[in-house]
């Protein structure tokens, strides 16, 4: 077998490996997609434009809007979230706001997603439209406004890459915050961004009630037609497994 390490390095911090240690586990083989949108091998798909069988509404199954490769918004149905409960992940979704512009502020292309069903990435329509700056497109809603505007315009399609790690507990202690890092349409808004809390509107969010490490992927019905496509997570592991 060829030399791949050293055994007489200085042992790293926090660890039980030397530097360069040769006999450290190698990392998990991943198939990338063809591009950077399409899932890669080690991928859950949880919407591929056919259905909504991985995704549940208001006390059943989803009634949000399918077809030519989407789901859309169906206004009054109510947010839908995923029938699985994720914890660390990273997450592809593509989202469009509608073409025709109607309102302005939050009023225009609203919708939401929430890692872990409590932490929300604002989706808006957020070119040339004014809105208070920690709801506007890619903010964490109410906490962090995005770094830049990276908004195309309404209606075309649009990316988040976003990569979540829930908070941490020891009994009802917070160990670590909640880390929120967001690329928008490429661009990094949020990065590794300490929530304050769970979501919440016109509050100041905060830890006080212990939650479960896992919950859904949750989409928001804030009464407005968006449509999302393309969407799927890579649970997370740690480096060694």
């Amino acid at each position: 077998m060829a030399n791949v390490g050293y055994s007489d390095t200085p042992e790293l911090p926090e660890s039980n490996w030397k530097v360069h240690d040769g006999a450290r586990p190698q990392p998990r083989v991943v198939t990338p997609g063809a591009t950077a949108a399409d899932p890669p091998s080690d991928a859950v798909v949880l919407f591929d434009g056919s259905d909504l069988s991985k995704w549940q509404g208001r006390g059943g199954d989803a009634q949000w809007k399918v077809e030519n490769g989407y789901m859309e918004v169906v206004r009054g149905t109510g947010d839908i979230q995923t029938r699985g409960q994720f914890g660390d992940i990273q997450l592809h979704l593509e989202f469009a706001c509608p073409a025709e512009v109607k309102g302005d502020s939050q009023g225009r292309g609203n919708s939401g997603v929430f890692l872990g069903g409590r932490y929300e990435v604002q989706v808006l329509d957020g070119y040339d439209n004014p809105t208070y700056a920690d709801g506007t497109t890619g903010a964490v809603y109410g906490q962090y406004p995005p770094l830049v505007n990276a908004n195309r315009k309404p209606g075309e399609w649009q990316t988040y890459e976003i990569v979540f790690t829930g908070p941490r507990w020891d009994g009802e202690r917070l160990v670590r915050p909640a880390h929120i890092t967001v690329l928008f349409n490429g661009v990094l808004v949020q990065n590794h961004a300490a929530a304050h809390g769970p979501t919440g509107h016109r509050n100041l969010a905060n830890y006080n009630n212990p939650h479960p490490a896992e919950g859904p992927l949750r989409l928001q019905d804030h009464g407005d037609p968006v449509r999302f496509r393309n969407i799927w997570i890579r649970e997370l592991r740690g480096y060694d497994e």
